[in-house]
């Protein structure tokens, strides 16, 4: 069944008449996103630094903030995990996964660095790849001045984010010059083509939908040749050999549910040590809701405690 939170949550959507995202512009679900986070998520919690960063991209500035967890003394050298928001690659910021940031710092007792990636449609595919992979190279080039363990470095995301940290993760292996630790996929995308099951069963009802989804890539990647490409469907890459441990988590109502098992599949079926779990009763979207859902604080928990044994933190 549903978790009974999630369909209250539903249910109050339903009531107070919220728009659906794919009936708002750009600009209007960017805000909605923003605004509604007061409802859904925790009070932030304290950390023990929070600053503003600037790497440099491909077509300018990326911004980035750094958050080192509660109790850490400011010369101490910590993991670190590059955190990329969800949002469908057209919404979201630093802002609206602040808390998310500082759950995963304080429980994982590491540093977290949030990237703040051009969105669509005014940056298109690849243009969120592009900047992730740079902010991610420009983390571990900077290390040192940040005290940062570059031995140690994690990547992860949600949603869209998951979708961009399995790019990252193939991208730095490709290149051989940016070794990455660990890599978590919260409920991630990884198949444009929407062609997996529960992108039936789960296509209405369940706040993600077959609407938004086709909303969010439209935005992105408009273009159908490209959805088959790699960067954009990595489990579409044929080789996926030698990548990071990773733990993958799903939700059992979300369309993304059905791809992000496959690939959790693929990558241990090509010899990489990776952790599955379903949160069968929940929703897309979820981890970041604490406020109103039990199993969102949960899954932060899980999440906390399997980087901090990958990083030894």
């Amino acid at each position: 069944m549903l978790d009974p939170q999630a369909r209250a949550l539903m249910d109050l959507v339903a009531a107070r008449g919220v728009p659906p995202t794919h009936l708002l512009t750009p600009e209007e679900a960017r805000r909605f996103f923003r605004e509604r986070r007061f409802f859904t998520q925790p009070d932030p919690p304290a950390v023990s630094l929070v600053q503003e960063l600037v790497a440099s991209g491909p077509q300018g500035d990326i911004p980035l903030r750094l958050i080192r967890p509660a109790g850490v003394a400011p010369e101490a050298v910590l993991p670190v995990l590059v955190y990329y928001h969800g949002g469908g690659w057209t919404i979201g910021d630093r802002d609206t996964h602040d808390t998310l940031c500082r759950q995963l710092a304080n429980g994982a007792g590491c540093a977290v660095v949030s990237v703040d990636y051009r969105l669509g449609p005014e940056h298109r595919f690849p243009a969120a790849v592009d900047d992730t992979l740079a902010a991610t190279r420009w983390v571990h080039a900077h290390a040192g001045e940040l005290a940062l363990d570059v031995t140690r470095l994690a990547i992860g995301g949600d949603s869209a984010g998951g979708n961009l940290a399995a790019v990252v993760a193939l991208a730095a292996r490709d290149a051989g010059d940016l070794p990455i630790a660990f890599q978590l996929l919260v409920y991630p995308a990884t198949d444009m083509r929407a062609v997996a099951p529960s992108h039936t069963s789960c296509a209405q009802g369940y706040m993600l939908t077959a609407d938004s989804i086709a909303y969010y890539r439209g935005h992105y990647m408009p273009d159908p040749g490209q959805w088959s490409d790699w960067r954009a469907s990595p489990l579409l890459r044929e080789d996926l050999q030698d990548l990071p441990p990773a733990l993958v988590l799903t939700a059992g109502f979300d369309p993304l549910r059905d791809e992000g098992r496959q690939y959790a599949d693929r990558l241990s079926a090509a010899g990489n040590r990776v952790q599955y779990l379903c949160f069968e009763r929940q929703i897309h979207g979820f981890i970041t809701m604490g406020r109103v859902l039990d199993e969102a604080n949960t899954a932060v928990d899980l999440c906390a405690g399997v980087l901090r044994r990958a990083l030894n933190a």
